[in-house]
This record gives structure tokens, sequence and C-alpha cells, in this order.
């Protein structure tokens, strides 16, 4: 045998006692060897993949600059549960996935692991210097780092939609020439969705300032936006709005945001029609007025006399000129 096998095997064996077994504890010491052959096995045939983890200082690591998450957004009440996870199981559980930069002063870059990287950080500088960050090193181009960046945060809610959409916008070109089809088909995802995200990124950044944060900003706003956007006078109206709601200092949350964007592109209601009926007797033909705008349109029956119709003008026109005979 090669040392390797050697190695494995000696690794397999240290485990069994040299003293005679009940048939019990042979049972279980075989099922166990033979579970721990099997991992053998795989790894020797390939089928295991080798992983190098590390405990290492967060300050050696850096966030790729493609990264996903806006780090700068992460604070100790966001990130509140994990670095309360930390504390309680005395170590990340987790390890965050990192590539090599070949910078001595920061030789790990972070793809996923942006919130761990924040959590430890934050114990180490809060009295608790004992924790480090575990990492898996693993070499990957770009395009891997986006992929695999995306799967393990597709479906977090602590990741807004935005961030997410100006990652996919990012990508697209970079990764994939522009091409919405390939880009959907590697992340194995319908090209309506991504469609959808794509939109939220190109919204205007008037629109995205007016938000209190960009975390707030969902891909359900940019489809409710996008019909008056594709309109000049109603996106005016919008970047007009966005501009005020910066300058008026008021605090609001996004959906408050949101209903004044609705309000600065809603038609203006029709006014009011005022309607007034005016006949001689109960039983005379009637004549109605109806004030629209700066306009009164005058109707009656066509079957109306004439002695009904006099008499129904009469009051009218007394009625509207009566603050000139005051």
């Amino acid at each position: 045998m090669s040392k390797k096998h050697d190695a494995i095997f000696d690794d397999v064996l240290s485990g069994l006692d040299n003293s005679a077994p009940s048939p019990a504890q042979a049972d279980r010491s075989s099922a166990r060897f033979l579970q721990r052959g099997t991992r053998v096995a795989d790894r020797l045939s390939g089928e295991i993949e080798e992983k190098s983890l590390r405990w290492v200082d967060p300050i050696l690591c850096r966030m790729w600059e493609r990264h996903n998450r806006a780090y700068e957004l992460l604070t100790e009440e966001n990130c509140r549960d994990l670095i309360d996870g930390i504390k309680s199981q005395g170590r990340q559980e987790f390890p965050a996935i990192v590539r090599e930069t070949g910078d001595p002063d920061q030789p790990y870059e972070v793809i996923c692991g942006a919130r761990r990287h924040f959590a430890v950080s934050w114990l180490r500088a809060n009295n608790y210097p004992q924790f480090k960050y575990l990492v898996d090193v693993r070499p990957m181009s770009d395009e891997e780092a986006f992929r695999l960046a995306d799967i393990e945060n597709r479906d977090r809610e602590d990741i807004s939609d935005f961030e997410r959409a100006r990652d996919y916008a990012d990508a697209v070109t970079r990764y994939y020439g522009g091409m919405q089809k390939a880009m959907a088909d590697r992340l194995e995802v319908s090209q309506a969705w991504l469609s959808r995200y794509l939109q939220l990124s190109k919204l205007p950044a008037e629109i995205v300032a007016a938000f209190p944060s960009i975390r707030e900003i969902k891909e359900l706003h940019a489809r409710t936006l996008k019909p008056h956007l594709g309109r000049p006078k109603e996106r005016k109206a919008l970047i007009v709005a966005a501009e005020e709601m910066q300058k008026d200092g008021k605090t609001r949350d996004a959906a408050q945001v949101m209903a004044v964007f609705k309000a600065a592109v809603a038609e203006p209601k029709a006014p009011a029609l005022k309607v007034k009926t005016y006949r001689a007797s109960a039983k005379a033909a009637a004549l109605t007025s109806i004030r629209k705008g700066k306009k009164i349109v005058l109707e009656f029956p066509v079957g109306a006399s004439r002695a009904d119709i006099d008499s129904a003008l009469t009051m009218f026109i007394a009625d509207h000129f009566k603050g000139d005979q005051d």
C-alpha cells in the first residue's frame, strides 16, 4: 500500500479496541468499519470532494467587490440573530466560502458569508476575541463565484430585492454578454423571473434615493412604477415627487413612499356634477340643469309642452341670476 492508503486505513483501524468485543460491540464496530470504509473508497475514487476549512482572523478577509450583499448596511441589530447564535454555540457552525487573493495582508476574498464575517468581527471587537472566522477555501472563477453566491442567498429574506437586482444587472453584462436567456438558463430560472429583477435595477437614482434604504425596495415596487416610468410626463412627475421627498426631511417607510408616487401619477378626479331640477308643478315636465366645469347643460323631455318649458326656464333664470338681483 502507499503511504496515503496506510494513513487512511490506520485512521480506520485506530478506533478498534484490541480486546475481544462482545457480539453487539462487534456488530457496531463492523458497521462503523463498513461505513468508514465506504467513505474511504468514495474519497479515493473522487466521489467526495475534500474541503479546505480554516479558522482565521476575519481581518484577513475582504469582501469580493461584486458580493451581492451591501456589507455597509450590516449592523449589530440586523445581525443580532447570528451574533447570538455564534455565542450560544461557542463557534461559527457553517463555514463561509472564500477564495485566495494572493494578497499577504488579506489573503482571502469572501464569496458567501458576509453576515458571518460581520458577526465574528463584531464579537471580536466586543470582548470575545476567542472567536475566529471559519472559511472554506475554494478555487473558482468570477462567474462561478457569482452563481455560488446567488444560490446561497436567493431564498434568504435578509438580502433585499434591490441588492439582488444590482448583482444580476452587473452579471448579465459581465458574464453572459448581455444575453438574458443565457443567464436565466445558467441560473436555472425563468426569463420572466429574471426580467423582473433586471427591471428593478433600472429604477432612476432619484426614485431609489426616496426610499429610506435600498433594503426596503421590492421587486413589486418596480413592477408598479414601470408603466408610469415609460410615459415621459408621468416619469417627470415621479422624479419631481422623489426629489421633493428628499428635501422635505420627513421620515417615510416604503409603503408611504409608494403612496406619494401613486398620488403623483394619479389621474385627477372629475369634479362632482351639480344637478338641479325645475318644474312649475308636480305634473309638469321638468327642466334639468347640469353644471359641468364652466358650462351648464339644460335637458328636458322631447314631448314637454312649451308652457312647461317656459315656466321651468323662468325658474332656472331666476335661480341662476339671483345674485345679480341682490
